[in-house]
């Protein structure tokens, strides 16, 4: 009987551990293809973060323009209205116009919201 109720706890624990494992093995896969803290959130899907209802300015440096495809690089500090902590990161414009206002190096004030599944500046000012 003990012998028995070993095999049996064995085996439960390794069903554990191959049904955990996998999804281990995505969420370090998904973190492999972070580049140093840089994520592209302009595709993230809806309720991956908190949002609340008045987005607030938030304050960042531009990094990259990509006037082309309406995007730009902007290492920010923290956006507390998304409860989100500093980082690097490419987001949507909401038009491309606002590239026009700011150059690569510029400190900015900025206000993004989360729509259509993805993250988008509305407003973009250069920092007093």
């Amino acid at each position: 009987m003990k012998l028995l109720t070993l095999t049996v706890a064995q085996l439960l624990a390794a069903t554990a551990l191959a049904t955990t494992l996998p999804a281990m093995a995505q969420t370090a896969a998904d973190h492999s293809k972070m580049e140093h803290g840089k994520m592209d959130h302009s595709k993230m899907e809806h309720g991956k973060m908190g949002m609340a209802a008045t987005p607030a300015v938030a304050d960042g440096e531009v990094r990259k323009i990509d006037k082309e495809n309406g995007k730009i690089t902007i290492r920010h500090g923290e956006i507390k209205h998304m409860d989100m902590p500093p980082m690097t990161m490419v987001f949507t414009a909401k038009d491309k116009a606002l590239l026009d206002k700011v150059q690569v190096g510029q400190k900015i004030q900025f206000t993004v919201v989360h729509e259509g599944g993805k993250m988008v500046v509305t407003d973009m000012q250069p920092a007093p």
